[in-house]
């Protein structure tokens, strides 16, 4: 196996990004060539930027591993944590650990810190890695970071409903019920192409930032750049979807949701303070998991966060770690 380091994701070049990326265990979009060339545009910020490529003996790509320089002998993940729910390392199914034990090997010498952040339970670089920088005379540490509540995703509403606790199943049944009450004109709304998504940002980003004051913060204007590039993009490649809770007065509440793998993912929100009475996350959240069921989606992903209102739906809690690796003390 063997090791070269790059300063440019174009080093690598889409094809052969996404064709890793596609034989890779983790298939989210916050790893696909299209996210990070955008992340990276929008806020590498002069930073140095490092792409470790891992080849196998016959020159076929195994592995990726791209970092950026957070100051003080620290390096991270591209992607950035605040923003992207799953990092990894980028590499062939079943040959991780292969890539790892070559990468930890090349940096013997290093004495900067990898601090990797939101890296799922399940992966390699999680189960496999204190061993494998025990080998390398490395130190590696993994801890629980987040959590991300899951929801599998049954043949029907109605079966999802059935399964639920009866005071999530009331008070589901409730919010929705009251919505169609008091708000008849109301109806959901999707733009799952690039064009659409682009013609409906501006309302998406205006319930976002009226949400709260944190998401006003949150949302600006490298931020709203980067949305504006990376969800149409990516929903190009059926990847990125844009929901709508409307009124016939306007947009009372939004989500961007990602797609990958027959997972929906909830990727971000915003909605009308002043019309809160009538629960309209909660009602349009309803719409786009029973969207998600109708289209033979397997799987329901609220992303990183605990928030109370994921869990009235039924999901179970799955870890993201943060996998620290450096010189032995």
């Amino acid at each position: 196996m063997k090791i070269d380091a790059h300063d440019s994701l174009e080093a690598v070049g889409l094809d052969a990004w996404d064709a890793l990326h596609a034989e890779s265990r983790l298939r989210s979009p916050f790893l696909a060539w299209t996210w990070q060339r955008e992340w990276v545009a929008a806020f590498l910020e002069g930073r140095r930027f490092e792409l470790r490529r891992v080849t196998d003996d016959a020159g076929r790509l195994v592995a990726l591993l791209p970092l950026v320089e957070a100051g003080a002998g620290r390096w991270l993940l591209t992607g950035g944590s605040d923003i992207s729910d799953y990092l990894d390392l980028i590499a062939l199914r079943d040959r991780e650990a292969e890539a790892w034990a070559t990468l930890l090997g090349g940096r013997a010498a290093d004495s900067a810190v990898w601090e990797l952040h939101a890296v799922p339970a399940a992966s390699p670089t999680v189960t496999a890695m204190p061993a494998l920088a025990a080998a390398a005379g490395l130190e590696a540490e993994a801890r629980v970071e987040e959590r991300c509540p899951i929801l599998d995703l049954p043949h029907s509403w109605d079966a999802l409903l059935a399964s639920l606790s009866g005071k999530h199943r009331h008070e589901i049944t409730r919010k929705l019920r009251r919505f169609a009450r008091e708000a008849p004109g109301g109806r959901d709304a999707w733009e799952s192409t690039a064009a659409g998504i682009e013609a409906r940002l501006d309302d998406f980003l205006a319930l976002h930032r009226r949400s709260r004051e944190g998401k006003a913060k949150f949302m600006d204007a490298r931020m709203e750049g980067f949305f504006r590039r990376a969800i149409p993009a990516l929903a190009e490649r059926g990847g990125a979807r844009l929901a709508f809770l409307e009124l016939p007065d306007g947009p009372i509440a939004s989500f961007v949701t990602l797609e990958w793998d027959g997972t929906v993912g909830l990727y971000n929100s915003g909605f009308h303070p002043e019309r809160a009475a009538l629960s309209p996350g909660l009602v349009l959240l309803a719409h786009v998991i029973r969207d998600a069921i109708e289209r033979g989606r397997r799987r329901f992903d609220f992303l990183r966060g605990e928030e109370r209102y994921k869990y009235e739906f039924g999901p179970t809690s799955e870890a993201v770690h943060m996998v620290t690796i450096g010189a032995r003390a």
